[in-house]
């Protein structure tokens, strides 16, 4: 599906949208995630504060693997993605669960506090360009989260010294003088169509949104990265050695 670029929805570039309707991307998406250490990691953690089965969203589901893990434990699961090849895979793979078309920047067709359980993994938040419209993210959890609602958000580390060091440079000097596209790398695509941008955080900016959003973090996992790909507890300093995130946060009750 091809459309211009003054069409694409709000926080998608080209890259982006190329990537997300890239047919070989697809059909090679589950078998990627049953070999990827991450995806292992994050529904553990999810699994871990996650304890009672109720109404969770997963935001960017991609083909739905934590709706059909969470699904067999008997949560009432809702997945959103704007990938509609992704989603058919989705509505596949879980059946029991519901699958819907939406831009995180704008979930208003959902109600506000309709859900117990809320997650946005494998670093959606920075596939979303613009800070403006990663704000817009966060505020629509926080929005759809009953009051005490759980959120597990995932995150890329800005400074991860596995990064080339011309990377590394160039994102301290732009962070140094806060400049808009501070944490934002872009690469070539595995599966071709134009570069992907994503977005890399420090955990205090992490935080620092959430809170902006409403809501109060609770927990955290650093994630280290080991030459063979495993995910464990990231070393000190875990600002320079964490691959990543997953960040636990909660909106407060009432």
């Amino acid at each position: 599906m091809t459309i211009p670029d003054w069409q694409l929805p709000a926080g998608v570039d080209r890259g982006l949208w190329d990537y997300l309707h890239a047919a070989d991307m697809v059909a090679n998406y589950d078998e990627q995630m049953r070999s990827s250490y991450l995806a292992k990691t994050d529904v553990l953690f999810c699994e871990s504060v996650f304890r009672t089965p109720g109404k969770l969203i997963d935001l960017g589901c991609g083909t739905g693997r934590l709706c059909s893990h969470f699904a067999a434990k008997g949560f009432e699961c809702v997945g959103v993605d704007l990938s509609d090849e992704m989603l058919a895979k989705a509505r596949e793979n879980v059946p029991q669960s519901r699958f819907l078309k939406a831009n995180l920047v704008d979930l208003a067709e959902f109600p506000e506090q309709s859900f117990d359980f809320a997650a946005c993994l494998f670093s959606t938040l920075g596939m979303v360009r613009g800070a403006e419209n990663r704000a817009k993210v966060l505020a629509n959890a926080f929005r759809l989260l009953k009051p005490g609602g759980r959120f597990v958000l995932h995150v890329y580390n800005r400074f991860f010294l596995g990064l080339s060091l011309r990377r590394l440079a160039v994102q301290f000097v732009k962070s140094l003088f806060e400049r808009p596209s501070a944490g934002d790398i872009t690469m070539s695509q595995a599966y071709g169509g134009a570069p992907l941008t994503l977005h890399h955080f420090t955990r205090w900016q992490t935080v620092n949104l959430l809170w902006e959003a409403g809501f109060r973090t609770l927990d955290g996992v650093s994630l280290g990265l080991t030459r063979t790909g495993e995910i464990q507890p990231a070393r000190w300093p875990t600002s320079l050695r964490a691959y990543g995130w997953l960040i636990l946060s909660e909106r407060p009750s009432e």
